[in-house]
């Protein structure tokens, strides 16, 4: 186990949405972070994988709980603190369309952080900054004059990529930064990651909703359902053993290339439909859709348990 960067205890996350309703995005998550790893964060959409994401890069403050890095309370800092914890985490955007200006073009996109920052004070060497980032994002120089309407999809994923990059950041959240492209782009992408995090050291939380390519980049993995983590532990763990009955539906829908292979497999089917988080079920929040519930799953909520060596679940079948 490395060092620990970031430390999220007990955070919950609710909104307010109109007539005295409660929208629990998320709803007591606990996990932490090593140095450069890949952390992946995986779920389907609405379960708040990408709140807690936000939350940490304090786009959102916390309903209540903690979120630490470096061993600093990130909610109690000073100005000056706050600044710095700024340059430190970075976000890749899962559309790059919508997270880059259309009015900007590609040098003024990636030079305006360095300005908020006052890095790379003289326009010659912030020009150069550009330069270095587009060709590190497999860019070619003559791209930083252009807008971002002029490039394909997976062209912008690298533009933003570029600008997460631009402050040198430590720890880098990616929410969902391949959903939005073409499924050959993906793995250029993910490959592209991969070579960034191992030349500047960087770590990654990696959210998403397809398990089969959180695979392939995330050292450890955890599973959300409905504001909850439900499974936590090594990825090739998590692929060979999966313990909570939604991890093991998940893994089921993934396809296996082999076809006899796949033709014999059991496709675990849940049934009914993802609970609200504003009124989400009392007890275990899957049970309404679990083929394995259980009488105690009603009114009894799982304790988040060791069932195996670094291997961790919230399921009332391995009390």
């Amino acid at each position: 186990m490395g060092e620990q960067i970031l430390q999220v205890n007990q955070v919950k996350k609710h909104f307010q949405v109109g007539k005295g309703q409660v929208l629990q995005a998320v709803d007591g998550i606990t996990f932490a972070v090593n140095k450069g790893e890949t952390f992946g964060l995986v779920g389907e959409s609405g379960c708040g994988k990408s709140t807690i994401g936000r939350t940490i890069m304090s786009l959102y403050e916390t309903t209540s709980g903690e979120i630490f890095y470096e061993g600093k309370n990130i909610h109690t800092l000073n100005e000056k603190e706050k600044f710095a914890y700024y340059r430190k985490i970075q976000m890749i955007y899962q559309d790059p369309y919508a997270s880059l200006n259309p009015r900007s073009t590609v040098q003024e996109v990636i030079t305006e952080p360095m300005e908020i920052h006052q890095l790379y004070p003289s326009k010659q060497e912030q020009l150069d900054r550009v330069y270095t980032l587009l060709e590190e994002v497999g860019l070619q120089r003559d791209h930083a004059n252009r807008y971002p309407h002029e490039f394909s999809g997976g062209q912008r994923q690298r533009i933003g990529i570029a600008r997460a990059l631009a402050l040198d950041p430590a720890f880098i959240i990616a929410d969902e930064p391949i959903s939005a492209l073409d499924v050959s782009v993906q793995a250029q992408v993910v490959n592209l990651l991969k070579d960034l995090q191992t030349q500047k050291d960087l770590t990654f939380l990696f959210i998403a909703h397809d398990l089969s390519m959180v695979k392939q980049i995330s050292d450890r993995i955890g599973v959300m359902y409905l504001g909850h983590l439900v499974e936590l532990t090594d990825s090739a763990d998590l692929y060979e053993r999966p313990l909570h009955p939604y991890t093991q539906a998940l893994l089921s829908a993934i396809p296996i290339p082999d076809p006899d292979i796949e033709a014999q497999r059991e496709r675990i089917i849940l049934q009914g439909e993802l609970p609200s988080p504003i009124d989400p079920p009392s007890g275990c929040v899957f049970r309404t859709r679990c083929p394995k519930v259980m009488d105690i799953c009603a009114h009894e909520k799982p304790v988040w348990t060791a069932a195996e060596t670094n291997h961790y679940v919230a399921c009332h079948l391995y009390k």
